[in-house]
């Protein structure tokens, strides 16, 4: 059995805080500006993860919720 090296449980430091920051971050941009930004994000956000493994997890993780 293939142990999953991705996080799902809760894990932040307060998840209300985050979500208001990135609320926040995309306040008076168009759509195509928050789509960049969420695009940049995820970019930013991989590259500090790192390990190509733990990002396909992730990937797997999101399209299996489409």
């Amino acid at each position: 059995m293939k142990t999953s090296m991705l996080i799902t449980q809760n894990n932040f430091e307060s998840a209300d805080d985050f979500y208001e920051a990135l609320l926040t971050a995309h306040q008076g941009l168009t759509n195509e500006q928050s789509h960049a930004m969420n695009a940049r994000l995820v970019l930013l956000l991989a590259n500090h993860i790192g390990s190509n493994a733990v990002l396909g997890e992730a990937l797997t993780a999101a399209r299996q919720t489409i």
